[in-house]
């Protein structure tokens, strides 16, 4: 290996893949300093992993009093290893990798390579001046396996964008060096091409149903290494599935995100999403204004866990502060465009608040889409998603996503046991040390579908895949056909009132504005004179619109939340939740808008 093989790179905070996939593509020999003999150790597992992929690796550890790990005689230090080595792999605390790197310039190595939450910038600045290429808090076996596309089969978000066959060659070898990658792919580019790379066999170009219960193993030790989260890869579809998880990356694509865990309905996600934050007498503060059926999840089921609720007007700062001073409190959860009332939840606000309480603000983004608003621009740290509603949008197919910004620290103390202590489970494996910013998603994978079984069925996936490709046309129609049926009943005699952000009457037309400026979507109520008969007599009287317990179709939509999806409540939990008596929803859909607003006004007339 020669230096000009090698590219450059100065910012350590992005690494383009062309920095990060041109050093593992030349490198052939690594020493791995820190590597423990221990197989439940993250240093192991990735020794292991960059071994099956080619790599000589030289073990240096003289804390150990092993021989050999993994086959390999362990050295103590650099100077006596039996030749010169391509890359220093540092699994050691940042003030110990300063030391290292200066020893990897001396040994005469070419990269220096930190390992997860290892950071050290005056060594990387020394290395550099000697001409060593350097990396910093990433790991070496998560960025081949994102490179490769297998990251892709636990949801991961690989930021590959190809019509390619995913091709990535064995150690040393430069031939398979793709194509300039576009650098900055637009959201409908993204929608269309996330996760979906021709199929690595037959070389479809549509993402196959993958209708498969169990996968084949290579061998005992590929199994073992499966089981023990190693290496990655499929083992039984309640865990991961090859379809669902094109839907996982392109939806995390979407949202920015860093990985997605794709689940059976929007509930089951929302009770993933919970999982590795609460235990028996943890709380959660959470909107007054949700799905009813969310607010009967919260409010009452999760009681049947110990997990406890409070309901909270997010409109109020000074109630969400007190709440989250509560003994206990784990996360805040809001929609960012509430359902049915389509209110919109300032999202800065919430984050400060989040923020200081170290707990993760976790939003619903259903009715807004990742086309209309985007929460992790605003600082949320998860987001959770029905895609039955519009990520599908043809009222055709079940599912739910939860969504990791990658960006909350679970190792910061040990609120978060599940994430941040051993896993009994896996042999103690510790998620978020073993897998940093992954370990929200992988813990949704190999526990939370593992042991809840959620699992969303690959048809479901294959459908909503199809539908997140037309999610940005659909989304603007949606919105262009809402802003004129909004206008038109706001001037209707027989309509008391019309709750719609995108309205310049609305109070949240301004904040609408700031957090959803393509528009304020679909789903929005309003208030018919009569109450709760004529609302009935409204819902009975139309022809176009459907009268079903769902949003985010092609087709358009009516409800009377009061004898439906909020009829479980108290008076003044609808009150709360904007579903009172008078209270009917519309979900607009795509058909001609002279026939969406002729079918209203034979019904109020």
């Amino acid at each position: 290996m020669t230096q000009k093989q090698l590219p450059v790179c100065v910012d350590h905070d992005h690494y383009p893949d062309s920095y990060i996939g041109g050093i593992l593509r030349a490198v052939k020999t690594i020493a791995m300093v820190g590597v423990s003999p221990d197989w439940h150790r993250p240093s192991n597992f990735a020794m292991k992993y960059l071994q099956a992929k080619g790599y000589r690796v030289f073990p240096v550890n003289p804390a150990t009093e092993e021989a050999e790990i993994l086959g390999e005689p362990v050295y103590a230090n650099l100077q006596e290893l039996p030749e010169t080595v391509d890359m220093v792999d540092i699994f050691r605390h940042s003030d110990a990798a300063g030391l290292i790197a200066d020893e990897a310039v001396q040994h005469g190595a070419q990269v220096v390579w930190m390992q997860l939450g290892v950071r050290n910038n005056a060594a990387a600045r020394r290395a550099e001046e000697h001409g060593l290429r350097v990396v910093m808090n990433r790991c070496p076996k998560i960025e081949y396996s994102r490179l490769s596309g297998e990251l892709s089969w636990h949801g991961f978000n690989s930021n590959q964008i190809t019509s390619r066959r995913h091709t990535f060659g064995a150690a040393g070898d430069e031939s398979q060096s793709p194509g300039e990658p576009l650098s900055n792919p637009g959201f409908e580019t993204r929608a269309i091409h996330a996760g979906a790379t021709p199929d690595a066999v037959t070389g479809s170009r549509a993402t196959p149903i993958f209708q498969t219960t169990a996968y084949v193993f290579d061998d005992a030790d590929h199994a073992a290494s499966l089981f023990n989260l190693q290496t990655f890869g499929n083992i039984y579809s309640r865990l991961s599935n090859p379809t669902t998880s094109v839907l996982e990356e392109r939806i995390a694509s979407l949202e920015g995100g860093r990985g997605a865990t794709c689940t059976a309905s929007g509930h089951s996600a929302q009770l993933v999403a919970l999982l590795p934050l609460m235990e028996a007498g943890d709380r959660i503060v959470a909107s007054t204004r949700l799905y009813g059926g969310s607010i009967t999840q919260f409010g009452k089921t999760f009681r049947k866990f110990g997990w406890i609720c409070e309901f909270v007007d997010m409109d109020d700062s000074h109630a969400v502060r007190d709440a989250v001073q509560l003994p206990r409190v784990k996360a805040v959860f809001a929609e960012s465009l509430a359902n049915p009332g389509g209110v919109v939840t300032d999202l800065e606000m919430l984050k400060a608040i989040a923020e200081t309480a170290g707990i993760p603000l976790i939003i619903d983004n259903t009715m807004a889409t990742p086309y209309l608003c985007r929460p992790f621009e605003h600082g949320a740290d998860i987001v959770v998603h029905s895609t039955t509603k519009f990520l599908s949008g043809h009222g055709n197919s079940m599912g739910g996503a939860v969504v990791d910004s990658g960006r909350f620290d679970w190792m910061q103390n040990d609120l978060f046991p599940s994430l941040s202590q051993p896993e009994p489970a896996y042999h103690g494996l510790v998620f978020g040390e073993t897998f940093g910013d992954l370990a929200y998603t992988t813990y949704g994978h190999a526990v939370g579908l593992r042991d809840l079984g959620p699992t969303m069925a690959p048809l479901n996936a294959f459908l909503t895949i199809m539908g997140t490709e037309t999610l940005a046309l659909r989304m603007q129609r949606h919105v262009e056909n809402a802003m004129q049926v909004a206008t038109y009943l706001n001037d209707h005699p027989a309509v008391r009132w019309v709750s719609y952000a995108g309205l310049p009457s609305s109070p949240y037309y301004q904040i609408a504005k700031h957090y959803l400026p393509q528009g304020a979507g679909s789903v929005f109520t309003f208030g018919i004179a009569g109450g709760f008969d004529a609302g009935i007599r409204f819902i009975e009287r139309c022809n176009l619109f459907s009268h079903l317990a769902n949003i985010g179709d092609t087709r358009s939509l009516a409800l009377h939340p009061a004898s439906t999806t909020h009829r479980q409540l108290t008076d003044k939990q609808r009150q709360e939740a904007g579903a009172g008596d008078d209270v009917l929803r519309l979900s607009i859909g795509l058909e001609s808008i002279e026939d969406i607003i002729a079918d209203l006004d034979q019904a109020l007339a």
